[in-house]
């Protein structure tokens, strides 16, 4: 785990000098090119937050384009959720587009570079031209297929494209350098034959272009002037120049690489982040447990708090995996001063007054309190809740046998119930195994509000839910998806370090009348024990976000 690194510029410093420049018209114009092989996650979100705000910065477009050019790993409900995912980021693409669109001036781009002797048919099959290509300070071996004619070339990648061939028979290599010393520059695939129904084009097409030759044509046709990456396309910079200048494309875009956003206790592999939905681990990929935009988003984080981290950790040149509690200090943050305040017990205990009064036919009296939404915004107002003689407290909030420095309730002690009155336990009841059930206090009349007239005062205040007006709920809690700040690095699979734990479903919670309001997907605060998310489909279950606690403040305090 390394400290966050100060936010960086760099990117924007390069656009700001092309536009100074001149270069490309002075225009800006990214793009967010995501495969739809899954759903976005938080890695995602930063190179959304790059990508978008450099275009706002400087009063440019971004585009979505999804990079479709694999249809045997791709759906339309991921097309789908990446575009609704980006929205509720808070950005608006200024177009909707995909590879696929240009399919047809890939395929012509393609016959051009075999005219000009720089591309030709490779029959050789994966493991073959894998071997062929050397290592690093080991040249690779030119493919015996790499000197074919320009009309052999032709006539084969036409038949390729006719769907004559079969899977894996025949490649599309750019002809480059098999002794260059950077490796993605070793005669590179540009298209392979795949026989699989494409989400758009269906059955049209019998071969697919690879990521890099898809992407920088992609980029020019588009308009784009700065392609935006993540690290480890570096070394496939000088391939995406190689291909735009051999095409002659005038005003290319120019790609920067930035590093890439990793989290503690998290995985951002989209392989592994599959696996986790099919093997039934997670509940899907929206599971409150998941990195995805789509699973964060369930669990109640609000999206400007996403957006303020990534921006706070900025745009470095150095990999670094930065403390999830750092992210959750955002969220904590967000949350504070917009979240509803609300009484719920998790682990119910039955407190009954036992002076408590009644009316005139003998039923328990009942009082109203005015209590805070947010104390952060007087303009949230105050709401009703309802205080009776029969209470539910927390069961960890009474010891019959307190623990030295215990506080809270035990036999003889005053504490203060939120906003109501002090009490002081007197009794217990217990069940046939010895466990106490219900415990028995008085009330002081003369304090309340929760404030003694005399001045005394008491070390704990806890919080409470009317018996008789309590409704119930289910409420999820959540611990870390896995053990390891950073998975996998002690075996070499992440997977080995999933934490079996990682959720506890309470159910029976005893939680306030106002709680049954809250809208799907709305975020309050549950009093002394954290944010909890409203489930969008379920009523009455409750996501935890993340705790009260500052772990980030205290993290920073160990230094």
């Amino acid at each position: 785990m390394t400290d966050p690194a100060m936010p960086s510029n760099f990117i924007y410093d390069a656009v700001a000098d092309d536009v100074a420049q001149g270069k490309r018209g002075g225009r800006v114009q990214t793009r967010f090119p995501p495969e739809p092989n899954g759903f976005l996650h938080i890695g995602h979100a930063k190179a959304i937050v790059v990508d978008f705000g450099v275009a706002d910065d400087f009063g440019g477009i971004c585009v979505l384009r999804l990079d479709d050019t694999n249809p045997e790993t791709e759906d339309v409900s991921f097309v789908e959720s990446i575009a609704d995912d980006i929205r509720w980021l808070g950005y608006d693409p200024a177009d909707e587009r995909f590879a696929s669109d240009y399919f047809e001036q890939l395929y012509a781009w393609a016959e051009q570079l075999i005219e000009a002797g720089l591309a030709y048919v490779d029959d050789q099959n994966g493991e073959e031209i894998s071997a062929s290509r050397g290592g690093f300070g080991r040249p690779g071996v030119n493919s015996p297929y790499r000197d074919r004619t320009v009309e052999e070339n032709l006539d084969l990648f036409r038949r390729m494209r006719a769907g004559e061939f079969g899977d894996g028979t025949h490649v599309l290599r750019a002809k480059i350098d098999m002794a260059h010393e950077n490796m993605q520059m070793r005669d590179p695939v540009m298209y392979r034959i795949r026989r699989a129904h494409h989400h758009r084009t269906g059955d049209s097409w019998a071969i697919y272009p690879t990521y890099d030759w898809a992407h920088g044509q992609s980029d020019a046709i588009e308009g784009v002037t700065h392609s935006l990456c993540t690290l480890e396309f570096e070394s496939h910079r000088p391939l995406y120049d190689w291909f735009l200048e051999k095409l002659g494309i005038p005003d290319a875009p120019r790609q920067y690489e930035f590093a890439r956003l990793e989290l503690t206790h998290t995985v951002t592999s989209k392989r592994r982040l599959a696996k986790l939905v099919f093997d039934g681990v997670v509940d899907g990929w929206d599971d409150p447990r998941m990195p995805t935009l789509r699973g964060l988003r369930r669990r109640g984080y609000p999206a400007s708090a996403i957006r303020a981290f990534c921006r706070e950790v900025g745009t470095t040149r150095t990999n670094s995996r930065q403390s999830i509690e750092y992210l959750e200090s955002y969220v904590r943050r967000d949350l504070n001063a917009t979240a509803q305040r609300r009484m719920a017990v998790l682990r119910p205990l039955k407190l009954r007054l036992t002076n408590w009064p009644t009316d005139e036919n003998g039923d328990p009296v009942v009082e109203h309190f005015e209590i805070a939404n947010n104390p952060e915004r007087t303009e949230d107002g105050t709401r009703k809740v309802a205080f009776t003689g029969e209470l539910w407290i927390e069961q960890e909030d009474f010891q019959e046998v307190p623990p030295p420095k215990y506080f809270r309730l035990s036999p003889g002690r005053e504490v203060r119930l939120r906003g109501a009155y002090l009490v002081t336990a007197t009794d217990v009841v217990k069940d046939d195994e010895g466990n106490v059930v219900e415990v028995h206090a008085t009330y002081d009349p003369e304090t309340k509000g929760g404030n003694a007239p005399d001045g005394r005062r008491v070390k704990s205040t806890m919080h409470w839910v009317s018996a008789p007006h309590a409704e119930d709920a289910t409420v999820a809690l959540y611990d870390r998806l896995f053990t390891a700040e950073a998975p996998g690095e002690r075996t070499g699979e992440a997977l080995d370090d999933l934490n079996p734990e990682s959720r506890e479903v309470l159910s029976g919670c005893k939680v306030e009348a106002a709680l049954s309001d809250t809208a799907p997907g709305d975020v309050v605060q549950f009093e002394r024990l954290g944010y909890f998310a409203a489930d969008t489909e379920q009523p009455m279950l409750f996501h935890r976000t993340v705790g009260l606690r500052d772990e980030w403040a205290a993290i920073q305090k160990r230094g």
